[in-house]
């Protein structure tokens, strides 16, 4: 289309020309064109998730080295005339990817599911009816309609504008939103910072409102042409720092053990393909390969529960940080109070009543086009305010750096307009050179009056009052742009202030967070006084506070040093907010952050979990990883239990598949040290772990004990590693005590040997489940009914398959009766003594 092939950038083209290559009129697209466009150009979207078939998600399982290593390993055995060795190995490892693939596609449907219900709309002309559409649908040629907190959702040329101010930094850096407008730009420089009647995907509106016609979708955006360097990546969250360290752990496991066993045989001289085929098969055994399957089942299950209970997930992997969080940040307005905002008091500098400064505010919120704070909306209840006579010339909207707004308004009855200036009362009365008396005289301020000043809003802030200051300036009638440098010598006519009472139900969710662990952090651009008020209602005990001015004059090594003993963060702007984010998980802290505005996205993306609200703007709910479906701190403290159910069953099938599958794959490893034979043969282990791995699907149905979800827990490597060093050693002990059972008590052969060790290693891995489950009492702690009965079941399995055609193809064979009764009394004392030590290790583990 023309618009993308000439050398100039379509912002810079005519725009009938642009209208006609994009076949669009003045009531927007219809369906057909709107099919076509789509055929065309594709979904607005820089990834496409369901762009793959199924068959490439299932080849994609074939990635894993292991799983290369197996098919390998089998193709040398159909060459080598070993075919059923080639045929057991290729069944099983299909088995298992099927079964991994299955249930990974069920976790990422009801997944996608949930994306979708929490998806960001944008609204659409097509033919002539405003629609609201998911932004992925949105096609070039679209008429899209955008107000005060909409993200821009592709590229466009401006139709109409009204007061229209965008955000662009994530593009240009400009830190200060700019003006957009409709019009033709002529041959100026093809820089998009110059590009004043075009908006850019991604970026954020701050003011106003505009309609504007969609030129680029998707790739073709200037932020999918530099999609991959787009923003600076967050620090990997608690969840992925987990994995990681859990993945290197498991490798080093494997490479050693694998690398052990290669070399004893060959120092014996046993047969090369079956050493190679028994060190493959030891590999697969120790690696919990059904870790990524149990985690997403888990997760997408929590995501379920977690959507009941009025939590919608956006990212799986948020849930463990949910349930790992001990510090949630989180706004006053909304969170801790009501958001029921009013406004109770308009005085002037003496503290007295004055309907001058409610006029003056009424005025300012009435014409202001930006995003409607809580508090112009208190302020527009006054509608006796009569605004007949007054007319907009222009405004200066709010931004969190001068944290005020200007409208500049032209009164009939008057020769001079007027600059009306509201904002926080601290940065107002910086501004102001005079005040206004309530004979309506103008008089200068001297220290005397700006200490009595002072202490009129101070008076306010300490009753719990949140305080705007309003004040004006005269202009010329001339004077037809509003720009930053007119907020100067301005005149105070007084303050505006406003209740929002705390939330009932925030001081018993404060008081239950705080019992789960969860320590309560505020971060308001409130005062300080206000925010000690509402704490003071609440019972919230403060510990410390902390000023952005403050925070400003420290660098970081002294914000981490006085960020423990702070909780309450005032008076911040967007960056310093996400400073106290950063420094606290640079303090190993999991932070959550709960925010609804503009201002919130940096610190949702920096947090190991971002929170928002259904309520939220665009913004916001973009960079969120949940969605709170109720602005409730006991929604969230429901979520976090649900998280740290999600995190329990995680980490059971975490410690109790590295503790077994390491006890067992060290008593293969041994075996081989005085065995003339293979203890147990490739196929043999490679059954034993796939019945062992059905047993552990049932996993994340599971319950958790209470005492489990009393406090937060992380992926703590170094715990893992301990607690497999001490149950996987009570695993080999047994394995050896069959060994000695085996051969001197039955003196069996080979294949005797190899089937009753593969009878005890199922039997004994399968059932410690139930110790290993909790960490109190195994008899007390109820397990879930499917997994009590799946893993009997595979129990029982593992025990009759000898005396089964399967199990003749595997090359087992029935055992004597005795050997049953000694398995029995092995079992039972196997658990006695893991019980035990567990138990030892706990009492340990919390001494330390």
């Amino acid at each position: 289309m023309q618009t993308r092939s000439n050398l100039s950038p379509w912002w810079q083209q005519p725009l009938n020309d642009t209208l006609n290559s994009l076949g669009v009129g003045t009531y927007g697209l219809n369906g057909e064109q709107v099919t076509s466009k789509l055929k065309q150009f594709g979904k607005n979207v820089f990834l496409d998730r369901k762009t793959k078939p199924i068959w490439q998600k299932l080849l994609v399982r074939f990635r894993n080295p292991l799983i290369l290593l197996l098919l390998f390993a089998s193709a040398v055995s159909a060459f080598m005339g070993e075919f059923s060795n080639f045929i057991i190995i290729t069944v099983l490892v299909f088995i298992s990817i099927i079964l991994d693939f299955i249930q990974e596609h069920k976790a990422g449907k009801a997944a996608e599911s949930l994306r979708h219900s929490v998806s960001v709309h944008a609204t659409v002309v097509r033919e002539g009816i405003a629609t609201n559409i998911p932004v992925s649908q949105i096609v070039p040629g679209d008429l899209v309609l955008l107000s005060a907190g909409d993200l821009v959702p592709a590229d466009g040329r401006v139709l109409e504008a009204k007061d229209f101010f965008v955000k662009q930094a994530l593009l240009t850096g400009e830190t200060y939103p700019v003006e957009k407008h409709s019009g033709e730009l002529g041959s100026v420089s093809n820089d998009i910072t110059d590009a004043s009647n075009a908006v850019f995907m991604g970026t954020s509106v701050i003011s106003g409102s505009a309609k504007v016609l969609i030129v680029n979708t998707g790739l073709d955006t200037a932020m999918g042409a530099i999609a991959e360097n787009l923003t600076v990546s967050p620090p990997p969250n608690s969840s992925e720092l987990g994995t990681e360290k859990f993945g290197i752990l498991i490798m080093r496991m494997t490479i050693l053990l694998v690398l052990f066993v290669l070399l004893v045989n060959a120092i014996l001289h046993k047969p090369w393909l079956d050493s190679f085929l028994f060190a493959v098969a030891l590999a697969v055994g120790l690696t919990p390969e059904l870790l990524p399957m149990v985690t997403s089942i888990t997760l997408s299950r929590g995501a379920i529960m977690m959507a009941k209970k009025k939590v919608i997930v956006k990212q799986l992997s948020s849930i463990q940080n949910l349930g790992s969080m001990d510090t949630l940040c989180t706004d006053k307005t909304g969170t801790l109070t009501e958001s029921k905002i009013k406004l109770e008091k308009h005085v002037n500098i003496n503290g007295e009543s004055d309907t001058r400064v409610l006029e003056l505010a009424y005025l300012n919120s009435y014409f202001e086009t930006g995003l409607k704070s809580p508090l112009d909306e208190a302020i527009l209840e006054h509608r006796e305010i009569q605004t007949e006579r007054w007319t907009k010339i222009d405004e200066v909207p709010f931004d969190f750096e001068r944290r005020r707004v200007s409208v500049l308004l032209d009164p009939k009855d008057q020769k001079n307009r007027m600059l009306v200036v509201k904002g926080a009362p601290e940065e107002i009365i910086q501004l102001c050179t005079h005040y206004e008396t309530e004979k309506e005289t103008i008089e200068p301020i001297n220290s005397i009056v700006l200490e009595k000043i002072r202490s009129v809003y101070s008076s306010l802030e300490k009753e719990g009052f949140r305080v705007l200051g309003i004040a004006w300036r005269e202009e010329t009638k001339e004077h037809i742009h509003a720009v930053v440098s007119d907020e100067t010598e301005l005149t105070l006519s007084g303050f505006a202030a406003f209740l929002d009472p705390p939330k009932a139900s925030a001081k018993i969710a404060l008081s239950e967070l705080n019992e789960i662990g969860v320590s309560v952090k505020v971060i308001t651009g409130d005062s300080e006084l206000v925010t000690l008020h509402v704490c003071s209602e609440l019972k919230m005990q403060v510990q410390g506070i902390l000023t952005g001015k403050e925070l400003d004059q420290m660098d970081d090594s002294a914000l981490k040093y006085h960020i423990e003993t702070t909780n309450l963060f005032c008076r911040m702007n967007p960056s310093q907010k996400n400073r106290i984010i950063l420094a606290l998980k640079e303090k190993g802290h999991v932070v959550g952050y709960l925010g609804d505005g503009v201002n919130d996205a940096p610190s949702l993306h920096s947090a190991d979990v971002g929170l928002s609200v259904d309520s939220a703007v665009d913004v916001a709910k973009e960079a969120a990883d949940m969605i709170l479906l109720d602005h409730d701190l006991h929604v969230l403290y429901e979520g976090v239990m649900e998280g740290r159910r999600t995190f329990g069953n995680i980490m059971k099938y975490i410690m109790m598949g590295t503790s077994s599958n390491f006890g067992n794959m060290f008593s293969m490893a041994g075996a081989a040290l005085f065995l003339p034979f293979l203890p147990m043969l490739p196929t043999q282990i490679l059954l034993n772990n796939l019945l062992y791995d059905i047993s552990e699907i049932p996993i994340p149905l599971d319950e958790v004990d209470k005492e489990e979800l009393k406090l937060p827990r992380i992926m703590d490597i170094g715990f893992i590693r301990n607690f497999m060093l001490t149950i996987g050693p009570i695993s080999s002990a047994f394995d050896f005590l069959t060994f000695y059972v085996m051969l001197t008590l039955l003196q069996t052969n080979e294949t005797l040997f190899q089937t009753g060790w593969f009878v005890e290693s199922l039997c004994t891995q399968v059932l410690v489940i139930f110790i290993i489950r909790t960490r109190g009492n195994p008899i007390k702690s109820r397990p879930n009914r499917i997994l009590a009965i799946v893993s009997f079941s595979i129990a029982a399995i593992g025990a009759l398959l000898p005396f089964t055609a399967i199990g003749s193809y595997f090359g087992l064979v029935p055992p004597p009766m005795e050997f049953y009764a000694i398995l029995a009394s092995m079992v039972v004392i196997y658990l006695i003594v893991v019980e035990s030590v567990k138990r030892m290790f706990y009492h340990f583990q919390y001494r330390k």
